[in-house]
């Protein structure tokens, strides 16, 4: 029986926290054992707001596959590359802009929302206007049946599953599947203030972050508003620390921790003490592998070299299919 398929990727802008690994790594290396996984470095997609600094991008694309690798993705078992050197993703998303209604673009709920949140820096381009299609286009080169994304993305998806569909219509095929969204489990991994875990809020623990410069962060961390003294009972519930608990504590030390803070007889001091010990326990091996792929760098670079070319080969297979349905199969 052939294996399903799933296609994601990541802008590089930075490194990777908590809330990137439970929310969607954690994820990948699961779906990677049960589907063939194209996971993908959107360096593209990160120009599109930060053209004026592509320097940093290039710099990010390493740094982001050590974090995925570190974090347990396998090379062996899936597909890791970078989109801007597979170059017929330039050409399916030229041509998929050829029959892209313009009124699509501009009705998509993100493209309103983060060009009026966005204040910083200037988003009337063409590139952050078409941002639909080149995720689009990242999909379903692939032609696969599933994407993992989250509630936020779920338009994204739609998008593409239309410009399959009038691709299709267009040319009379069945060419392109239309993927299902994969949902991917909320993490309710709040960042250190208690807003969502954000760079730009500065509220992040990092995976590549020693427990040096983490245990600080731990120890200055909002916990129960409610409870100012240690004598005060406390609600784990409303606690900004349990979350990370609840993903990285055993459940027997959940129950005490619980116990112990409903009833007064566990202070958040120690209650901090005890999440440091199992961020450490559940860290070690991910600094681990990191320190590995940081001293040799050209193993970074194989990694992204060999999944290129895996992932040129199926790119090529997509394109000789579409030029043949646009007659450019000269």
């Amino acid at each position: 029986m052939t294996r399903q398929r799933t296609v994601s990727g990541m802008r590089p802008t930075g490194s990777l926290h908590l809330g990137h690994y439970f929310g969607v790594i954690k994820n990948w290396v699961e779906m990677q054992k049960e589907m063939d996984c194209f996971f993908f470095v959107a360096d593209w997609h990160a120009l599109t707001s930060d053209y004026a600094e592509p320097a940093r991008i290039k710099g990010f694309v390493p740094e982001l596959v050590k974090d995925w690798v570190a974090s347990g993705l396998n090379p062996e078992e899936c597909v890791i590359f970078q989109q801007s050197l597979v170059k017929e993703h330039s050409e399916l998303n030229l041509l998929f802009g050829m029959i892209t209604p313009l009124g699509w673009l501009e009705r998509c709920p993100t493209y309103k929302e983060q060009r009026d949140q966005i204040t910083n820096k200037d988003l009337g381009n063409y590139g952050f206007l078409g941002y639909p299609v080149l995720m689009a286009t990242d999909i379903l080169m692939y032609r696969p049946q599933w994407v993992p994304v989250g509630q936020d993305q779920l338009p994204h998806v739609e998008m593409t599953r239309e410009i399959a569909r009038r691709f299709n219509f267009l040319y009379q095929t069945d060419f392109f599947p239309e993927p299902q969204a994969r949902l991917t489990p909320e993490a309710k991994l709040p960042g250190l203030d208690g807003r969502k875990m954000s760079k730009s809020y500065n509220n992040s623990i990092y995976l590549r972050e020693s427990m040096e410069e983490i245990t600080p962060k731990v120890r200055g961390m909002l916990t129960d508003q409610n409870r100012l003294r240690k004598t005060d009972p406390g609600d784990p519930k409303v606690c900004n620390l349990f979350p990370y608990h609840v993903l990285m504590t055993d459940e027997a030390t959940q129950v005490e921790i619980c116990q112990g803070c409903t009833t007064a007889t566990l202070g958040c001091v120690d209650c901090k003490k005890i999440l440091l010990t199992s961020m450490e326990r559940f860290l070690a091996p991910i600094h681990e592998r990191r320190r590995e792929l940081d001293a040799r760098p050209d193993m970074v670079r194989d990694i992204i070299n060999h999944g290129t070319e895996r992932a040129r080969v199926e790119a090529q297979k997509t394109m000789e299919g579409v030029r043949k349905h646009f007659h450019f199969d000269f």
